[in-house]
C-alpha cells in the first residue's frame, strides 16, 4: 500500500480530520491491545522494514536525488540519506522498543481511603498523537513504534523533502502492524504536501489529542503559536557549559570539548562557555587552543577576544543555538553572575557545571531552571538511550507534564480507577 492509500483530491483539511478519525477508532483497539500484541506488531514491522528494504531505499533515493538537484547542503542530504546499515539501526530501535515494559496500566499511585474506597491511579495512552518533524526519515519508523507501544495510534507528517522515503516506510509499517493482527490505521501519514496539511493537523483539536514537533527552532515555534491541539515542546538547545573556581580544569577541558564536538547538530550540544574569573588567566587560553584545534569558532567577550582567532560575541551569540562548530564564550565575576547569563539566555534544555564544590554544585542545581541539570558531566548525556529510558520521542523543555527526554511513560496520560462497595456520598 502507497499512497494510492489516501484520495487527495478532495480538500485538504477535510482529508485530515477523515485520516485522524480513522486514528481515533484505530486507537480504540489499540488501547485494550496486549503488550504481546503490541511487542509482536513492533517486531513484525522491524522484519518488515528489513524484508522490503529495496522499496524504502527506492524511494529515499528519489528524495536524495531531488534534494541534490535544488542544491541542499551535504550534511542535510546526510540526515536524509537511507542506507542499508540505517535501517537495520531502524529495525534494532523497533526489536529494543519490543523488550521494553508497557507503561500502559502502571499504578503510578494508590491507596485506600480512609471510607475504604480503593484509589488507584493508572497510565493510560493519550489515543491521538500527530507528530510534525523534519528531514531524518528514521523518525518515521522511531514515532510510529513509540507511539504504538504506548498504545497510540500516530499521525505522521514529516517533511515534504523525505515525502517518497517517508510514503515508503508508512506502507511497509502498516502492512506489518496489520499482518501483526492490528488496524492498519494506528500508523498513517498525514496527506498533503503543502504547509495547508500541517496547518490542518494543527487545527484538528478534538480529533487529535495532542501534538509533539521535531525540528528546528522555527517549526517549533510554528506549531506551538499557531496550534489549537495541545503541543508537547521539544527542545531547541542552548546549553551552557559553566567552568566554576573550584573546577578541575582537566576535567573541564575534557567536557567542553565532548559537549561542543562530539557531535554538533543535536539538541544537547554546547552552544555557550561560562568560566569564573579566578580561573580565567590559566583556562581560556587552553580551551580556546583546544577548540580551536578541533575546528570550533569562538565567540567571546573581551577576555575571550584577547586570544588570537576568537571572534568578538554579540549580544544574539549568547542566545543562539549554532548546531555547528560555533561557541559563544565569557567570563563571569562568579557563580550568580554565571546563573544570571544562563536564566537569560539559556533555552531551558541542559545546563551543566564542573566544579569540586558541593556548596556550589548544590547552588547551580538549584537556581538554574533547565530541562536537565549536570555536575561534572557533558550536556551530551541529556538523552532518553543515555538515561536508560531505551526510547525517546523528544526532548521536552517545557513545564507542563513531560520534561526532559520522553520516553514510554512520557506518551501516557493517567486517569483515576476508584472502586468500592456501593459507596454512597
Amino acid at each position: 500500500m502507497g499512497s494510492h492509500d489516501y484520495d487527495f483530491s478532495v480538500n485538504t483539511q477535510q482529508q485530515v480530520i477523515e485520516t485522524a478519525e480513522r486514528a481515533r477508532e484505530a486507537s480504540h483497539a489499540l488501547a485494550l491491545a496486549t503488550r504481546a500484541q503490541k511487542d509482536a506488531a513492533l517486531l513484525a514491522m522491524a522484519d518488515a522494514l528489513l524484508s522490503r528494504s529495496e522499496e524504502i531505499l527506492a524511494g529515499n533515493a528519489d528524495d536524495v536525488a531531488r534534494a541534490e538537484a535544488d542544491g541542499t547542503p551535504a550534511n542535510i542530504i546526510d540526515r536524509l540519506r537511507l542506507t542499508a546499515e540505517r535501517l537495520e539501526a531502524m529495525a534494532q530501535g523497533l526489536r529494543d522498543l519490543a523488550g521494553l515494559p508497557d507503561p500502559v496500566g502502571e499504578v503510578v499511585r494508590g491507596s485506600t481511603l480512609a471510607n475504604g474506597l480503593e484509589l488507584r491511579q493508572v497510565r493510560v495512552p493519550f489515543g491521538v498523537v500527530g507528530m510534525i518533524y523534519e528531514a531524518r526519515p528514521n523518525v518515521t519508523a522511531d514515532a510510529a513504534g513509540i507511539c504504538l507501544k504506548s498504545g497510540n495510534a500516530v499521525l505522521l507528517r514529516g517533511s515534504s523533502s523525505a515525502r517518497s522515503s517517508n510514503a515508503a516506510i508508512v506502507a511497509v509499517l502498516r502492512d506489518a502492524a496489520e499482518s501483526a493482527g492490528l488496524d492498519r490505521d494506528v500508523v498513517q501519514l498525514v496527506p498533503g504536501d503543502t504547509h495547508d496539511s500541517v496547518k490542518a493537523l494543527m487545527r484538528a483539536r478534538g480529533h487529535v489529542d495532542v501534538l509533539i514537533p521535531r525540528g528546528g527552532a522555527g517549526l517549533i515555534r510554528s506549531v506551538v503559536e499557531e496550534s489549537t491541539v495541545p503541543v508537547i515542546e521539544t527542545g531547541v538547545g542552548n546549553c551552557h557549559v559553566y567552568v566554576d573556581a573550584a573546577a578541575d580544569l582537566d576535567q573541564a577541558l575534557a567536557i567542553v570539548l565532548n559537549a561542543k564536538t562530539h557531535r554538533t547538530s543535536v539538541c544537547n550540544a554546547a552552544e555557550s562557555l561560562l568560566v569564573h574569573a579566578d580561573v580565567s588567566d590559566e583556562f581560556v587560553p587552553r580551551v580556546v587552543a583546544a577548540l580551536q584545534d578541533a575546528g570550533v569558532t569562538v565567540h567571546g567577550d573581551t577576555v575571550f577576544a584577547g586570544q588570537d582567532g576568537v571572534q568578538p560575541a554579540t549580544d544574539d551569540d549568547y542566545s543562539r543555538e549554532y548546531l555547528s562548530l560555533d561557541i559563544s564564550a565569557a567570563v563571569v565575576p562568579d557563580l550568580d553572575a554565571a546563573i544570571t547569563h544562563i536564566r537569560r539566555h539559556s533555552s531551558g534544555h541542559s545546563d551543566a557545571i564542573v566544579t569540586r564544590d558541593q556548596a556550589a554544585a548544590r547552588r547551580f542545581v538549584a537556581a538554574v531552571d533547565s530541562a536537565a541539570v549536570l555536575v561534572n558531566a557533558s550536556t551530551r548525556f541529556t538523552d532518553g538511550g543515555e538515561f536508560g529510558f531505551g526510547a525517546e520521542i523528544g526532548i521536552s523543555t517545557q513545564k507542563l507534564h513531560a520534561r526532559g527526554p520522553m520516553g514510554l511513560p512520557e506518551m501516557t496520560s493517567t486517569k483515576y480507577v476508584v472502586t468500592g462497595e456501593g459507596h454512597l456520598r
